[in-house]
């Protein structure tokens, strides 16, 4: 069993930033995939961004609309995965989530993640 707790959120501006962290208890994370996905009042839950393990290569995902204002990273001596947030826009607010994939599989997907962080909340005002 992996618990996994998501801490960082809060209020920001619109163009401003936010680090979002997920720290993993339980056992380590080195072996998992690990993902964030944020669901919004009354939409169905996201995929955001994927990190795979270590081997045999890390690759990352990240959805379009995040492309290249946020950046996923783990640091597996610490059991974290981190969401870096840059440029937010208004309709980056939503519950954030972590989750870690046991099984491997299409990362892109709610339904291929195994454990699951409580989310926290992520309010951009424009």
């Amino acid at each position: 069993q992996v618990q996994l707790v998501e801490s960082g959120g809060g209020l920001v501006q619109a163009g401003g930033s936010l680090s979002l962290s997920c720290a993993a208890s339980g056992r380590t994370l080195s072996s998992y995939a690990v993902g964030w996905f944020r669901q919004a009042p009354g939409k169905e839950r996201e995929f955001v961004a994927a990190r795979t393990t270590s081997w045999p290569g890390v690759n990352t995902y990240y959805a379009d609309s995040v492309k290249g204002r946020f950046t996923i990273s783990r640091d597996n001596a610490k059991s974290t995965v981190y969401l870096q947030m840059n440029s937010l826009k208004p309709e980056d607010t939503a519950v954030y989530y972590c989750a870690a994939d046991q099984r491997g599989g299409n990362y892109y997907s709610p339904n291929a993640y195994d454990y699951w962080g409580q989310g926290t909340q992520v309010t951009v005002s424009s």
